[in-house]
């Protein structure tokens, strides 16, 4: 399976709803592809997308009834590790004052550089806090907690009183540190290729499990999960409010994921080598049993895993029920992480000297986004054939 970006076209009006659809209508005409080819879409919960009467999806699924929508895994996790306590929001908030405070001013993160310097720490700057780059919002209280002692120092002739506001902040910047971590870690498991809805089933339900074995944890005063809080003076206050903390989140987790956790991908899916052929439906018994049968697709399922094998039967055109059913887990997007690694690309190419090229048209950002190679050498012979041809 490749995954490849379709196309990129600007909005000329509006970004409604129905405005969006036309688009991707227009292009499926245009290149004479049948729209009931889109078996799911993963989309933002912006009311232009997901809108009941006028969003995307809804114009979507009038055209193709079948199409499985579906709420970006990575951005519902997002929503989650916002939801912060007022304790734990206000603390965030310190943190953010200070990091503002220092970066906006040159002098001032001259001199805090000066002082990271002297007390020669592993780093010399502070990380921006941006709402909508998740991963670099979790890295930055890590980083400001490793510049602790520093900040506190930098705080004490430049602002006291925000120093003490600081320093009485120092147990939830560790516990948002750690928490915002293992946030930092489940983002990056739920993207990449090849992420599935069985394997996004797979990491949530996971989490899910942890939460609930962190809030015991540190209820018990065990911070092994929690590093940067083991070093510290707990108190029993602190410990309730990082409790309710977690039990929040894990109930959030709950409540917008309860489409993922309710996926019951069929055992055969996962190793059909392991699955006694009278326990799945009639109509797919037979093709199972011929499936277990065959040493050769046996190898291949060692050597793939269940996500490749799956396809590379499609590709062979073999055992088309069992495709059908495997079909929407195997091929489905549960994520938009290929349109944020688009708008990625377009920072990197629409600088300040080439803010007017069309990207989408002259080719720049498919040639960036692609994973497929070039065969130079087939190239050259080919054009060597040309020049030189055989006498």
């Amino acid at each position: 399976m490749v995954e490849e970006m379709l196309f990129a076209r600007p909005l000329v009006t509006d970004t409604k709803g129905e405005s969006i659809y036309k688009v991707v209508e227009n292009f499926f005409q245009e290149k004479e592809i049948p729209m009931n080819n889109i078996i799911a879409c993963a989309t933002d919960g912006a009311p232009a997308m997901v809108g009941r009467h006028r969003g995307f999806i809804s114009y979507l699924k009038n055209a193709v009834p079948e199409v499985f929508a579906i709420h970006c895994v990575v951005h519902r996790e997002h929503l989650v590790a916002k939801h912060l306590s007022g304790r734990l929001h206000n603390s965030l908030h310190i943190v953010i004052t200070v990091i503002n405070k220092i970066k906006a001013s040159a002098v001032k993160e001259r001199i805090f550089r000066q002082i990271c310097h002297e007390n020669e720490t592993e780093f010399e700057r502070l990380l921006l806090h941006t709402e909508v780059r998740w991963l670099s919002k979790g890295k930055c209280p890590s980083r400001f907690y490793s510049l602790f002692d520093t900040i506190l120092e930098f705080l004490e002739e430049e602002n006291p009183q925000l120093m003490q506001l600081v320093s009485a902040a120092k147990s939830d910047v560790a516990y948002l540190t750690d928490i915002f971590d293992k946030f930092n870690a489940i983002n990056l498991q739920l993207q990449g290729n090849l992420v599935t809805l069985v394997k996004c089933k797979t990491v949530v339900s996971s989490f899910i499990g942890k939460l609930t074995l962190f809030k015991q944890n540190i209820a018990r005063r065990e911070f092994y999960q929690f590093p940067h809080l083991a070093g510290l003076q707990i108190s029993d206050d602190d410990l309730l409010a990082y409790c309710e903390h977690l039990e929040v989140l894990k109930a959030d987790m709950i409540k917008r994921f309860t489409d993922l956790l309710e996926l019951e991908p069929p055992h055969w899916l996962i190793d059909p080598f392991c699955v006694a052929a009278p326990t799945v439906p009639l109509y797919l018994q037979e093709e199972l049993m011929d499936l277990q049968s065959d040493c050769e697709e046996k190898a291949h399922f060692r050597m793939m895993g269940h996500e490749r094998f799956w396809i590379a039967i499609a590709g062979r055109n073999k055992f088309p029920n069992l495709w059908k059913v495997a079909k929407l887990l195997v091929l489905a997007f549960p994520t938009s992480y290929l349109v944020e690694r688009g708008f990625s690309a377009v920072v990197q190419l629409l600088t300040k000297q080439r803010n007017r090229l069309d990207i989408s048209q002259c080719g720049d950002l498919r040639l960036l986004l692609t994973d497929m190679k070039p065969d130079i050498n087939g190239i050259i012979d080919e054009h060597h054939a040309q020049v030189h041809p055989p006498h």
